[in-house]
C-alpha cells in the first residue's frame, strides 16, 4: 500500500475519519472526523488563527448560504466549473484536467472547445469499464439551493462573506489599512470526481485570510525568514532560496505577496509539517483563477505527488471593485481607490491528511507510530494502570480523575496487556504514558514513557505529575529533554 492508502487504514481503525453515512454504503465526497480526528483539527485550527492573530488580523463568521447575485458579482455563477466528460457506458464522470495531466499534458481549458482540442487524438477510455468518454461539457462547481422562489448556493469558499462585508470592517477597523481578516467553516464543492479521502470532498473545511492593503503602497510587510525552502516557479524551474531572497531575485514579485508565503510556511513548520516534504508552486498563467493576478500554493508531498494545502493569491482589487458595481455600495478605501487584497486560503482538510502521512511511520518490529508534534496530539498523555489487579486500578483511576481537572485531554486506557496499551497509543500519536505499578502503591510514584524514543524514567513522585495546569508545561517533562 502507499502512505495514503496506510493513512486511510489507520485513520478509520484508529478514529480519525472515515467515510459519512457508511451503515448505508458510504457517500463519494463526504468523510466524517473522529473522536481522534476531530481533536486534532481544532488543534489545527487554532494554529492557524494564532499565526493570524499574532500580525493584527480580526475574525468574522458569515452564513454558508450565500445569494445569488453576490455570487454573480464576484464571478462564481459565470466562472466556477470544470471540463468535464462522461463514459457513455457507465456514466462515470472524469475531470478533464485529470485526464489530460495522466498523459503528461500541464493543461487547464476554460472551455470546451479548449476541452475538445486538447483530447483530440489522445485515444482517452474510461478506466472503470474500457468504455467510450463523451464529448466535453461545463460542470459547475457549485450546489444551488433554490427555495421560496430565492436561489442561493452553498458557498465555495468562505472569501465573499469577508469581502461583502468590506465596509463595515474598514468602520469597525477605524478605517485602518492594511486590515487582515480571517475566517474559518465549511466550504461547498460539486466535485466531478472526489478521491483520496478527506484530500477531496465535496464538504471540507476551510482557513481563509483576505488582507486588506492600500493599493499605492508595497513593502508594508517584510518577510524575514532565512529558512531555505524550494520555490517551483511558472516556468517549472526550481529555487532553493530563502523567501526574502526570492523577492530580491524577482523569482516573487511583490514584498507584501512574499510576506504571506512566509507566514503560511510558519504555520505548516508550526504543526509539525517538514520541510523536505513541502515547496511553493507558482501558477501558470493558464491555471490562474479568474480573481487571480498571481498565486503561489505551498504544497506537500503525498505518495510521491504533489499536493496543494494553502493557496495565497494577489486578488488584486477585482473583488470589491465587483461588489460595489453590482450592490450600489461604495466600497472604496477614500476617493475612487479600492483596497488591494492579499488572500492565503488554506485548506484544513489537506492539511490535516498531510500531517498525518508525515508523521506516520513503522518501527523495526512492524509497530507504526504516529510521531506528531506533542502539542498537536489528541492526547498529550495517557495513564495505564500495569494491570487491573492488586488495586493498581483503582490506583491509576484515582490519579487519572485529578490529572483530568489540570489536562482535559488526558486519556486513561486498562484494556490488555500493557505492551499492547503501548503500542495502541503510539499509534495514535500520544506523546507521553504515565504507567501505575506497584512502586506507586508503596512510595506514591509513577513511571512516564515517551513515545519516539521508548525511554522510561522511574520514581516520579505523583504530586509532581498533578503540579501544573496543562500536562504538556509540566517540569517534569525536562527529563526527556536532558
Amino acid at each position: 500500500m502507499g502512505e495514503m492508502e496506510d493513512l486511510i487504514e489507520l485513520a478509520k481503525r484508529r478514529g480519525f475519519f472515515w467515510q459519512s453515512f457508511s451503515i448505508y454504503g458510504g457517500f463519494s465526497g463526504l468523510y466524517d472526523y473522529g473522536p481522534l480526528g476531530a481533536i486534532l483539527k481544532e488543534r489545527v485550527y487554532r494554529v492557524w488563527k494564532d499565526t493570524y492573530m499574532g500580525i493584527g488580523a480580526i475574525e468574522i463568521d458569515s452564513p454558508s448560504l450565500t445569494p445569488e447575485q453576490v455570487l454573480k458579482a464576484s464571478g462564481h455563477v459565470q466562472r466556477f466549473l470544470d471540463m468535464a466528460v462522461e463514459c457513455t457506458q457507465c456514466k462515470t464522470k472524469f475531470k478533464v484536467e485529470s485526464l489530460l495531466d495522466e498523459k503528461g499534458i500541464e493543461a487547464v481549458p476554460q472551455t470546451v472547445d479548449e476541452a475538445k482540442k486538447l483530447m483530440s487524438g489522445l485515444e482517452l477510455k474510461c478506466s472503470r469499464c474500457g468504455g467510450k468518454l463523451g464529448e466535453p461539457y461545463e460542470h459547475h462547481l457549485m450546489f444551488r439551493v433554490d427555495s421560496t422562489g430565492e436561489v442561493k448556493y452553498l458557498r465555495p469558499e468562505t472569501a465573499q462573506g469577508i469581502f461583502v462585508n468590506f465596509r463595515l470592517l474598514k468602520n469597525f477597523n477605524r478605517d485602518k489599512l492594511p486590515m487582515i481578516v480571517l475566517q474559518e467553516g465549511k466550504g461547498y464543492r460539486n466535485e466531478i470526481s472526489p478521491r483520496q479521502a478527506i484530500i477531496r470532498q465535496k464538504e471540507f473545511n476551510m482557513a481563509e485570510v483576505e488582507v486588506f492593503l492600500d493599493p499605492d503602497s508595497q513593502g508594508i510587510f517584510q518577510p524575514t525568514m532565512n529558512t531555505i525552502i524550494v520555490l517551483h516557479d511558472m516556468h517549472g524551474k526550481n529555487h532553493e532560496i530563502s523567501i526574502p531572497e526570492a523577492v530580491k531575485t524577482g523569482i516573487i514579485k511583490s514584498v507584501d505577496h512574499a510576506f504571506f508565503l512566509e507566514i503560511t510556511l510558519r504555520f505548516a513548520l508550526s504543526i509539525g509539517l517538514p520541510i523536505p516534504r513541502l515547496r511553493f508552486r507558482q501558477h501558470r498563467k493558464d491555471e490562474l483563477a479568474h480573481y487571480s493576478s498571481d498565486c503561489w500554493d505551498l504544497e506537500a508531498l503525498i505518495n510521491g505527488s504533489w499536493l496543494e494545502i494553502t493557496g495565497i493569491s494577489d486578488r488584486g482589487t477585482y473583488d470589491l471593485s465587483r461588489h460595489h458595481e453590482s450592490s450600489g455600495e461604495k466600497m472604496y478605501i477614500d476617493g475612487e481607490r479600492f483596497a488591494r487584497v492579499i488572500e492565503p486560503a488554506t485548506g484544513i482538510d489537506r492539511v490535516i491528511a498531510s500531517l498525518l502521512v508525515s508523521s506516520l511511520s513503522k518501527r523495526e518490529s512492524g509497530y507504526s507510530v504516529l510521531k506528531l508534534m506533542p502539542e498537536m496530539a489528541p492526547y498529550p498523555v495517557a495513564v495505564l494502570p500495569l494491570q487491573k489487579k492488586d488495586g493498581l486500578q483503582e490506583k491509576a483511576l484515582e490519579i487519572f480523575q485529578k490529572l483530568k481537572l489540570l489536562e482535559p485531554y488526558a486519556y486513561y486506557d486498562d484494556s490488555g496487556a500493557i505492551g499492547r496499551r503501548y503500542a495502541r497509543q503510539d499509534e495514535i500519536g500520544t506523546p507521553y504514558c504515565i504507567t501505575i505499578d506497584y512502586e506507586t502503591l508503596e512510595k506514591n510514584v509513577v513511571t512516564i514513557r515517551e513515545r519516539d524514543s521508548m525511554e522510561q524514567i522511574k520514581g516520579i513522585p505523583v504530586d509532581e505529575i498533578l503540579s501544573t495546569k496543562g500536562f504538556l508545561g509540566n517540569p517534569v517533562l525536562n527529563k526527556f529533554r536532558k
